[in-house]
């Protein structure tokens, strides 16, 4: 807002600024990714969201191939837990992805077996449910096993379910090895793609493969919804979640004890707040962490992970009369991981009395350092005291997460911010930067063009000026750097 002694900005001369600073893009060296980013911006005021369904990739095999591992590569991260022996994944998880600028879901399902009981069937089953859902399916064998009884019997499944499937022999870590994978044109699913998930060896000409024929759109899934705003309540067992849903809906939705861990599945809860429905997540609360942890305990961490991925902002609720603990500081790690929009609730504040509010600012100041940005609201579940103020808080996050700063703006503020305050100079030399823009919302993404390595502090520094400047309060902010060199004539 301007008044009559403060100059408006100049958006022409922004305009201006962002032609000048993208013809001089020319010069550099740019590859295949960095036109899709600089061609791909989307208008202001317009969501990067894809307005069909994003098609639906799935990870199939037996227990023990791998599968985790391979999606852990596609991913570029450390996402799905991996240990050493069979039945570590037992949901199917949903995470988003991208090749070669094609955006999609990848599943990562529990191994399938034939025959089997108790939760071991149940893993099976969402393997199953997995392929039914799934527009095509990546199907990963041991390659120094050899195809088995338990991956003919896979093969019978896939060919029933008519999706198309590419084969992945993996554990090929070496060229000595893939005449092994030639093996499995036994199974009859065309050619084996010899693969090494745990050191990346030939997951790109497999994830071209997969690319080849899994469609635009997805046949299975829908679009996200246009309708009611998604709120996950996460915290560690026994934080008043359940107390916190119950007195939202303003009734007893879900079942509450003081035994903590009593909710294992979330539940979904259509809630009418200042006239907007909102759908509310409960979740199990988060214990250890996932591989630490067994039996529905660990069925229920896999679960509280994809009711966050399901939700577009969660509330990490916080116990306000009780030291901060490693675990809720595990749980705001895992929600800032998730890339949602959060609102910090520190519920029980009718036990606060006036000698613990002063331990609990500083717990906040040393413990939750890196959610200063996140919105706070101080409640009672118990009591109702402060429930108002949870959904301007919501609305004030979602916003944030939804924001876009138009290009020509955001490199005028970097070329103010930058003529102020220069990057450190590194060997004698100082990084450029050459272009920024904003590549998504939810959560807001920032691509910068630099002729360097451009370091941590500055790049914290660059975030919380545009904080400052721009607000997103209540959504992380994700800033990624492109270093490329002037092209040689």
């Amino acid at each position: 807002m301007t008044n009559e002694n403060t100059p408006e900005h100049d958006d022409s001369l922004d305009v201006e600024r962002e032609v000048a600073l993208r013809a001089g893009l020319k010069e550099y060296d740019l590859d295949a990714e960095d036109y899709t980013i600089l061609a791909e911006e989307f208008e202001d005021g317009e969501h990067a969201e894809p307005a069909h369904a994003l098609p639906v990739l799935a990870i199939i095999g037996r227990p023990n191939v791998g599968k985790s591992t391979l999606v852990n590569r596609i991913l570029g991260r450390r996402e799905a837990v991996v240990e050493d022996k069979p039945g570590v994944t037992r949901d199917r998880v949903t995470y988003p992805a991208e090749w070669a600028g094609r955006d999609f879901n990848l599943v990562d399902t529990g191994g399938w077996e034939a025959d089997v009981l108790g939760i071991d069937a149940r893993v099976a089953d969402q393997a199953e449910i997995a392929i039914s859902l799934a527009d095509a399916i990546i199907f990963v064998v041991d390659a120094t096993v050899g195809p088995t009884a338990t991956d003919e019997q896979v093969v019978r499944l896939l060919r029933r379910a008519k999706k198309p499937v590419v084969l992945c022999a993996n554990k090929v870590d070496s060229a000595r090895l893939e005449i092994e994978a030639a093996e499995l044109w036994s199974l009859g699913l065309g050619e084996p793609h010899p693969v090494s998930a745990l050191h990346g060896r030939g997951t790109g000409d497999l994830l071209d493969a997969a690319m080849a024929v899994l469609p635009r759109e997805s046949e299975h899934g829908v679009a996200r919804p246009q309708g009611p705003r998604r709120v996950a309540l996460v915290g560690r067992p026994n934080v008043g979640k359940s107390s916190l849903l119950n007195k939202v809906a303003r009734e007893n939705r879900v079942v509450v004890d003081d035994f903590a861990g009593t909710t294992r599945d979330p539940v979904d809860e259509l809630i009418e707040l200042k006239g907007k429905p909102w759908v509310f997540v409960d979740t199990a609360g988060i214990r250890r962490r996932v591989h630490q942890t067994r039996g529905a305990d660990f069925y229920a961490s896999l679960r509280t992970q994809a009711a966050i991925e399901k939700a577009e902002v969660a509330v990490v609720l916080l116990d306000a009369s009780q030291p901060l603990t490693e675990q809720d500081q595990r749980v705001v790690s895992q929600t800032i991981d998730s890339g949602r929009a959060v609102v910090l609730a520190f519920n029980k504040w009718d036990l606060v009395d006036e000698d613990r509010r002063p331990m609990l600012e500083r717990e906040i100041e040393k413990d939750l350092v890196q959610m200063q940005w996140a919105p706070r609201v101080n409640v009672s579940a118990a009591t109702g005291w402060h429930m108002d103020k949870l959904v301007p808080a919501l609305e004030t996050a979602l916003d944030s997460w939804d924001s876009r700063i138009p290009t020509g703006r955001l490199n005028s503020f970097l070329g103010e911010l930058v003529a102020a305050n220069p990057h450190p100079l590194r060997g004698g030399k100082q990084p450029r930067i050459l272009f920024a823009t904003q590549a998504s919302t939810r959560p807001p993404r920032f691509v910068i063009f630099a002729t360097g390595f451009i370091e941590a502090g500055y790049r914290r520094f660059i975030e919380r000026r545009l904080r400052e400047e721009f607000g997103f309060e209540g959504s992380p902010i994700e800033i990624s750097v492109r270093i490329r060199e002037k092209r040689k004539h």
